[in-house]
């Protein structure tokens, strides 16, 4: 079967390799779909914490079961499935907290181990969602949707409170239409004004702030100087990332969604006399993921609509790198397989 490898930074290669042999407890999945992450390009551009090289990117996934022995869920060959690509140990003390997003021993396909960027993944059963009412299209974006449905979990969003979401990629997208749910507003700011546009067009976010501007003095306007109690950041930029704490009022709290190859710095006294809380986001769990289909299934969250390009597995190689330019307008690309 084919596969693309990432060789080392700024290079991929298409080769034959061996198809996956199932392991007891394992199903053999037909990749349909990649959607294409900021870990991937990251990776690419050899910028990606984690990680080493040659590897197999890809972990938004979904595909059809091709082989697939007894199990509890009942799945069977030919059904259509997302694959969760988190495999955490089951027994590290975060594990054993239920949080497998952040296991100790974490392995995550398209990073540690080989991912979805071939023709047949083996993937371990417990790792499927059947889902019959979602396309392929929708499918792949679950593991990305799941991401922003787990910061807005961890932030403990209440109705009708007010929250910034820095950073309108698609991370930053998927925060914003799960705190929508959640019954909170939303201004949305970044420093592209036609992703500011998209976000009014197709999320229903409150307002925008355009980030090249006073982006202080307008939220501290808009908020009458209070600021916001909860605050996302998903620009995966460092200076972004610490600038954030601007915008958090007293007794608010600060969610970090990216993974920079840096150090991340506060003035403690801005810190600390705030008594802010400062949270992390990582990953997401299956209940994550689940909530994002039944979103999606219900047509309370959109999963398709940020998605501006895409290209066949044999053509990806070639129009990869266009990728990484802003010019391009990309918001999210997919493999199609």
């Amino acid at each position: 079967m084919r596969a693309i490898i990432c060789e080392r930074p700024g290079q991929f290669s298409m080769k034959e390799i061996d198809p996956p042999r199932p392991k007891p407890g394992e199903a053999l999945v037909r990749i349909r779909r990649v959607g294409i992450c900021g870990t991937d390009l990251h990776a690419f551009q050899g910028e990606q914490p984690y990680f080493t090289y040659p590897k197999i990117l890809g972990h938004e996934l979904c595909g059809e079961i091709a082989e697939v022995g007894g199990n509890s869920g009942g799945l069977k060959k030919g059904d259509p499935v997302v694959i969760v690509p988190y495999v955490a140990c089951g027994k590290c003390i975060a594990c054993r907290q239920g949080k497998t997003n952040c296991c100790a021993h974490l392995n995550l396909f398209g990073v540690q181990w080989d991912g979805g960027m071939q023709e047949y993944l083996s993937v371990p059963v417990s790792h499927l969602i059947r889902t019959e009412r979602l396309n392929f299209d929708q499918m792949a974006m679950i593991e990305c949707l799941g991401i922003g449905a787990h910061a807005v979990r961890r932030a403990q969003i209440r109705k009708g409170e007010l929250a910034l979401v820095i950073g309108a990629g698609p991370i930053g997208m998927s925060v914003m239409q799960f705190a929508k749910e959640a019954g909170a507003k939303v201004i949305a700011m970044d420093i592209l004004r036609d992703k500011l546009q998209f976000c009014r067009d197709h999320f229903d976010v409150d307002r925008v702030v355009d980030g090249r501007g006073d982006a202080i003095a307008e939220v501290g306007a808009i908020t009458k100087g209070e600021y916001l109690t909860v605050v996302f950041d998903a620009t995966g930029n460092a200076k972004s990332m610490m600038n954030a704490i601007n915008f958090v009022a007293h007794g608010g709290r600060l969610v970090l969604l990216s993974v920079v190859k840096d150090n991340i710095t506060y003035h403690d006294p801005d810190f600390h006399r705030r008594e802010m809380t400062l949270v992390s986001s990582r990953n997401a769990t299956r209940e994550d993921m689940e909530h994002a289909i039944r979103s999606v299934e219900e047509g309370k969250v959109d999963a398709t609509s940020f998605i501006t390009h895409r290209a066949s597995f044999d053509q990806m190689i070639d129009v990869f790198g266009s990728w990484l330019k802003p010019e391009t307008g990309v918001i999210k690309a997919v493999v199609e397989l």
